[in-house]
């Protein structure tokens, strides 16, 4: 098999990614996604034209509920485990400082 992908390639989409790789690893990563491009060749020879694309392997269908106006919790219930709250609201740390 041709090599499709170099090990400077590897390097480079490392240095992009901000990954350090030792030298065994750019060499391991070279193969294998050279590979992975071998085997989409093979992918690509394949005659798909009657083949439907798909979402999903197996039949699943969107199991969502109708969206429909419902009465909401209140402020009260809504609160009523809240670790801390400030009148009709939660309470949180402040996390930023101000600038």
């Amino acid at each position: 098999m041709q090599k499709k992908i170099s090990r400077a390639q590897v390097r480079n989409v490392a240095k992009l990614s901000r990954l350090e790789l030792t030298e065994s690893e750019v060499k391991e990563f070279s193969g294998q996604l050279s590979a992975i491009l071998g085997y989409m060749e093979k992918m690509n020879k394949l005659d798909t034209d009657n083949v439907e694309p798909l979402a999903h392997c197996l039949p699943i269908s969107n199991c969502f509920r109708e969206d429909a106006v419902r009465e909401s919790l209140g402020t009260e219930k809504t609160l009523a485990n809240a670790p801390q709250r400030d009148g009709d609201f939660f309470k949180v740390p402040k996390i930023i400082d101000s600038l």
